[in-house]
């Protein structure tokens, strides 16, 4: 999700890109040009208002690119964050905005003929660039988080009639001059409020598995059905054993793949012995530096003697964080009411995945983190002696406030904090 820098890194974006242009100059590609159509002073390539663009130098070239519109995005406008909120949570759309901009390109010494040469390239450009990289947006402006939004940002040419053209110069009391529309989107400028995070709901009525169907193969396929975290909760944290449950999952030589996004390739991990046919155990390897929280996708490869190896459907399970230790201390220099909560956590956290710590029903962003870590800082605000439940929660998967070991299940008591 981008933050209110987004704009500007756009801006900074399509600038770099037109930049192209005095690069095209030094090449020999305008060496066939005739003489009169060639340019040969520096390029410039400015944001300036119209009856500014070209006021800078009129013995060089210019392409001026100018934002003369901003719009609400009708599709994103009511719509929540995908994977920041969950069913029960009230959260709060993002600003939603679209960007248009007019591009305008002036020749040498008043040369129209080299103004439409550069023009045309211009459009050429952004014609053959359709979507920003993100590559490109971190390095334009990386505060903006503009590459870490879930929408790509495109570019569109915006038709736009002689009528509003002239409209918009004659605003600017200027001469026209000719141009091109272009519309950008879409920008998700995250909101500041908090998010609303009631407590889970501790029962929810007997479990409603579906329906299963499995073709009737021979061999027999194998085929998993579900993967059973341990004492009936919906992750599972580093050390687990986890069961995989199925059927024909009994072989000679028998390992269990994980994949999550942030891995580069599936890691495999050999099943404690005393498989069956029906299931599975597993221990999740206990390495909080090479296991990112998150979702992932396990299948199982078995092998038989004389037979080719089978793998089988994916089932899907979420490793959890843990809160190993967690901190409240007042500000330096204090600032009544405001606190810095410090967290220790397992495993560790990747510079691109969000965090928030949630506080009984408030959601409270981390402090930046540029590298991996296990240590995570949150600014917080409370009376002395209030007391909350905690939860970690990382893109979306929360660490485990519910002890559902018991019956009925109950919160963890030792996921509390008190603000001293």
């Amino acid at each position: 999700m981008s933050n209110e820098f987004s704009i500007a890194a756009v801006t900074l974006t399509l600038r770099n890109l037109l930049d192209k242009i005095q690069s095209v100059k030094d090449s020999d590609e305008f060496d066939h040009l005739p003489a009169d159509a060639k340019p040969t002073a520096e390029i410039l390539v400015t944001n300036l208002p119209l009856d500014e663009a070209y006021k800078v130098d009129k013995a060089k070239n210019q392409v001026n690119l100018f934002l003369y519109h901003i719009e609400h995005s009708a599709t994103w406008r009511n719509m929540e964050n995908p994977c920041r909120v969950k069913p029960g949570e009230t959260g709060h759309p993002p600003l939603a905005i679209n960007l248009y901009y007019i591009i305008t390109a002036y020749g040498q010494n008043g040369n129209e003929l080299i103004g439409h040469l550069l023009l045309g390239k211009a459009m050429s450009l952004l014609h053959d660039h359709t979507v920003f990289g993100k590559t490109e947006l971190r390095n334009a402006f990386a505060v903006s988080s503009l590459h870490e939004q879930i929408e790509r940002v495109r570019i569109t040419p915006q038709p736009i009639s002689l009528e509003d053209v002239s409209k918009l110069w004659t605003g600017f009391q200027t001469q026209y001059r000719l141009s091109a529309a272009y519309e950008i989107s879409v920008l998700l400028i995250e909101s500041h409020r908090q998010t609303i995070t009631p407590l889970p709901v501790l029962t929810r009525g007997p479990a409603d598995e579906g329906v299963f169907v499995q073709p009737d193969l021979f061999p027999p396929f194998p085929a998993l059905k579900k993967a059973t975290p341990p004492n009936r909760q919906p992750g599972v944290r580093l050390g687990d054993v986890l069961g995989l449950n199925g059927h024909h999952l009994k072989g000679d030589h028998v390992v269990v793949h994980f994949m999550n996004p942030f891995l580069p390739e599936a890691k495999e991990v050999m099943p404690l012995p005393g498989g069956t046919e029906k299931e599975l155990r597993v221990q999740w390897p206990d390495e909080p530096a090479d296991w990112p929280v998150g979702f992932y996708a396990l299948s199982a490869v078995i092998g038989r003697a004389g037979e080719q190896d089978r793998t089988t459907n994916t089932v899907p399970l979420m490793l959890v964080p843990v809160i190993e230790t967690i901190d409240v201390s007042p500000l330096i220099p204090p600032v009544e009411g405001r606190y810095l909560a410090t967290v220790t956590c397992s495993p560790q956290v990747l510079p691109e995945q969000n965090v928030a710590l949630l506080l009984g029903s408030r959601a409270l962003p981390a402090h930046n983190h540029p590298a991996k870590t296990d240590t995570l800082t949150f600014p917080l605000t409370g009376d002395t002696g209030d007391e909350h439940y905690v939860r970690l929660r990382i893109d979306g998967v929360d660490s485990l406030l519910v002890d559902r070991s018991v019956t009925p299940p109950t919160f963890d008591a030792g996921q509390k904090v008190t603000i001293p």
